[in-house]
């Protein structure tokens, strides 16, 4: 007789195979839908948000697909080998045009400008394996081309195994293992820093002096690796460790890449903890996630002979944050947001003697996003996002000229005047979809405080609406 833990486990699968084979296959995303056949609003809202199957689909390691694949069975009937018949790979390409509302000053010659506006024909350029490697082994890998840097580097990586279990009670588990470069990348939701809001932004443009480590200044530049569980489809947790993993960085004495050494900057020692906790309640068409997340990054400042020994700048950071998603027919909502404190204990930058790179021994640093969106048909969208950064007074770390020769260079912009970090303001957007892969997007970033001020807030003349922009972006997945 069939077990009732059978009985379950077949409506699961069949389930899950009636909606790839039901769902459209028009319009998708290239590597996880030409994997699943499924188009793209299986996944997202309006691409990147993800929704609940989204999730879900990454959490099981990227592995759900709908082709044939190339198999290898011993002759005890062990799969040895899963290959897709078709390989989940995919582009992406942004192109963009950027405007300043005032012009920085020319960075050679003293009393020009420079232009205020900047084309980027591409700004980025990137290359995808999104998809399922094994059997329970699935990959999000990027390469990217930038335009500010002129190469081809890695950019976000997520490789992870896992495996689903179906509990009594109709419950279900999911565990698995994260291995990535991007402390937040191997996130669910669309609330934390990686795969947060704005999804896309200008790299021509003045970007303000302070931010917390998890919120993107590590971003490729570590090694993660954590395990995490999913109980029925609702509470998530997760606990892991990083370490430093930079990228282009050689030994000076061997030539090679690594062990890191003392010409290299913020290097973590030991092993940087991370954890996350989340909840998320469905009801109809509606699904709410609240959460917990945070890391302790110890780092040794690098940057001079003998400097990765002694002692090290701690930066203990802890996160709440939420999303809202309303999925209709015809109307989308989605409303997310994040609080990051980061309390920072600065022993190898202070010096009470004076001369250190720190004012204080101890610091702080707060980080506050609210996002919300609205999409019709997923064709017609707008979003507005309201963010502030405030933090403590510190000369030390705030308070720095560009390092160049104010006789010859034109100084300031890049500074705080009044030794604070604190900066407010708001993006707006509005977005045409025409194509699920398609996107024609619109942002104005407006600060009514940049750097510690409203106005001059840099010592010469430099107000925070200076650097307001607006930018226009085409960006294609294909």
């Amino acid at each position: 007789m069939i077990s009732s833990r059978v009985l379950r486990a077949t409506s699961v699968i069949g389930s899950l195979l009636i909606a790839l084979l039901i769902a459209p296959v028009a319009q998708a995303v290239p590597s996880f839908a030409r994997q699943t056949g499924m188009a793209c609003e299986a996944c997202h809202t309006v691409f990147p948000e993800l929704t609940h199957f989204g999730r879900m689909f990454k959490a099981n390691a990227y592995t759900i697909d709908n082709l044939k694949p190339v198999r290898g069975i011993t002759a005890t009937k062990e799969e040895m080998l899963a290959l897709s018949g078709l390989p989940p790979i995919s582009l992406m390409v942004q192109v963009s045009e950027t405007n300043l509302s005032k012009p920085i000053p020319d960075g050679i010659v003293n009393g020009n400008v420079s232009q205020s506006d900047t084309a980027a024909f591409p700004q980025q350029v990137s290359l995808f394996y999104a998809g399922k490697i094994a059997p329970q082994l699935g990959a999000f890998i990027q390469l990217t081309y930038g335009n500010d840097s002129g190469t081809i580097g890695i950019d976000n990586t997520d490789i992870r195994y896992a495996s689903s279990q179906l509990l009594p009670g109709d419950r279900s588990l999911i565990w698995g293992i994260t291995a990535n470069n991007n402390p937040t990348v191997q996130d669910l939701w669309n609330s934390t820093p990686a795969f947060g809001y704005p999804y896309a932004a200008s790299k021509a443009v003045v970007s303000p002096l302070a931010g917390t480590q998890i919120d993107g200044a590590l971003a490729q530049d570590v090694a993660g690796v954590s395990v995490y569980a999913m109980w029925n489809e609702s509470l998530y947790g997760e606990l892991g460790t990083y370490r430093s993993a930079k990228q282009g960085a050689a030994n000076a004495v061997t030539g090679a890449a690594g062990p890191l050494d003392g010409t290299t900057s913020n290097i973590i020692t030991g092993g940087a903890p991370y954890y996350r906790l989340a909840y998320e309640q469905q009801w109809g068409r509606n699904s709410l996630s609240v959460g917990v997340y945070g890391a302790t990054f110890k780092l040794l400042p690098g940057g001079t002979p003998g400097s990765l020994s002694g002692p090290a700048n701690e930066f203990r950071d802890t996160a709440e944050d939420f999303q809202y998603q309303m999925i209709g027919e015809k109307h989308l909502v989605s409303v997310a947001g994040t609080h990051i404190r980061e309390k920072m204990t600065l022993n190898a930058s202070f010096n009470p003697a004076g001369g250190g790179a720190a004012e204080n021994l101890s610091d702080d640093l707060t980080t506050t996003r609210l996002t919300g969106s609205y999409f019709y048909k997923r064709k017609y969208g707008a979003t507005l996002m309201l963010f502030s950064t405030t933090g403590s007074h510190d000369a030390g770390l705030y308070s720095l000229d560009n390092g160049l020769d104010p006789t010859i260079y034109a100084p300031g912009v890049i500074t705080s005047a009044n030794g604070l970090p604190d900066t407010k303001g708001w993006v707006a957007e509005v977005n045409y979809m025409p194509w699920l892969n398609t996107r024609l997007t619109l942002q104005a970033t407006q600060y009514s405080k940049f750097n510690g001020g409203d106005s001059n807030y840099d010592g010469f003349g430099r107000n925070a609406s200076d650097n307001n922009s607006l930018y226009l972006l085409a960006w294609f997945n294909y």
